[in-house]
């Protein structure tokens, strides 16, 4: 299926995106104009301290990959909003559920129980799952599209994905996950051991970076619950996977609710099908697709019109449901310059490490050092 948006491209041609967004700021009103550039000042300088943390830095709440860095100075902004989307959006099923209104027919006051019981043991499924997955490692295979309809290969990169207490620490390794350069892996573990040392402290650092890590997770629980009911969820069917049976639901905006917040004015422009398991109660698949364009910062950034996003997730440990593909295909604009997000992402090999002490301490085994003599960080 071919996922259509808005032509809008931009009219400034030659140099830098950077140089193209200054001369162009010179056409918009200086209020907006002032706006604009403190926004850059403030974004470049978050990425100019990403890239003096160099490589081995997982010690920042708001910094998930090592290896990434250039890759969000060029849609930090960006990519915030299809994670909130995609966080939400998978997460909306499990409030409660409100029959729409073109349901085929009247459910009995016993049904809608089941349903809302269901959907709640989901939730708390949900919730587990995300506390476990902080203490999971994983392989990640990303592909990287130039363009929704590009003939040309896309960029490969693997890595392995290890939690380090207040971020994702991503080691690049071989298309089998194992290293490709000996002694380069070995210095990515070290600067790992370090990241996973300064996350095993209890200095004040620390507890300034967990709780912003506490804070998000606040507002990403807000949004789950505003969702239970910003949107209408009608059972369609009952479709088989493998050897499993899931329950397919259409969500759609609530045309009564209310937004809040500008996190939650963006449900009114989002819409997709939702898969749960009832025997696990856990959330199987999702597919989102944004129906309007959805403007940031006011006139700063858009996600366009067709922009659309999924997940698959299985049960990886007993109990425990992760994602094991996600794909993003989001086309917008930033101030003047237009960007692309096509991404296809496959995760395997999950394995428990735990938290920080107790990665820490894994990892140093694997690099051969004595565990018992550096028990402390």
């Amino acid at each position: 299926m071919r996922w259509k948006h808005s032509e809008e491209r931009s009219n400034y041609g030659g140099g830098s995106p950077r140089h193209q967004i200054q001369r162009g700021l010179g056409r918009v009103p200086y209020k907006a104009r002032r706006k604009a550039s403190a926004f850059l000042r403030h974004d470049n300088s978050r990425i100019l301290r990403l890239r003096q943390l160099g490589p081995g830095a997982t010690i920042r709440a708001d910094t998930e990959s090592n290896i990434e860095v250039d890759g969000a100075s060029r849609h930090s902004l960006i990519m915030r909003l299809p994670t909130a989307i995609l966080v939400t959006s998978l997460l909306a099923a499990c409030g409660g559920i409100s029959p729409a209104q073109d349901a085929p027919a009247p459910l009995l006051q016993s049904e809608l129980d089941e349903q809302r019981a269901l959907l709640e043991r989901v939730i708390a499924n949900q919730k587990k799952n995300d506390i476990a997955q902080s203490t999971y490692e994983r392989l990640e295979r990303l592909e990287i599209h130039k363009g929704s309809s590009s003939t040309q290969p896309p960029e490969v990169k693997t890595a392995r994905a290890v939690p380090a207490g207040t971020g994702i620490d991503r080691i690049p390794v071989g298309p089998d996950g194992k290293p490709v350069d000996a002694a380069a892996y070995r210095a990515e573990l070290e600067k790992l051991e370090r990241a996973l040392s300064w996350a095993a402290e209890d200095g004040r650092a620390q507890r300034d970076a967990y709780e912003k890590i506490a804070k998000k997770q606040k507002e990403r629980s807000d949004l789950i619950d505003a969702t239970r009911t910003a949107f209408l969820y009608t059972f369609v069917a009952h479709e088989p996977r493998g050897d499993r049976t899931l329950s397919k639901y259409r969500m759609v905006p609530n045309p009564a609710y209310k937004a809040t917040s500008r996190a939650t004015s963006i449900f009114a422009k989002v819409r997709g099908y939702l898969w749960i398991d009832e025997d696990a109660a856990q959330l199987a698949r999702a597919e989102i697709e944004v129906t309007d364009d959805i403007s940031i910062g006011s006139f700063l950034a858009k996600v366009y019109k067709g922009s659309h996003l999924m997940q698959e997730r299985y049960e990886m440990a007993p109990g425990l449901w992760f994602a094991t593909y996600s794909q993003y295909d989001f086309d917008g604009r930033r101030l003047f310059v237009s960007f692309g997000i096509h991404e296809r992402t496959s995760y395997s090999q999950y394995r428990r490490i735990g938290p920080p002490k107790e990665a820490l301490q894994a990892i140093r085994a694997e690099l051969g050092k004595s565990t018992t003599a550096n028990a402390d960080p």
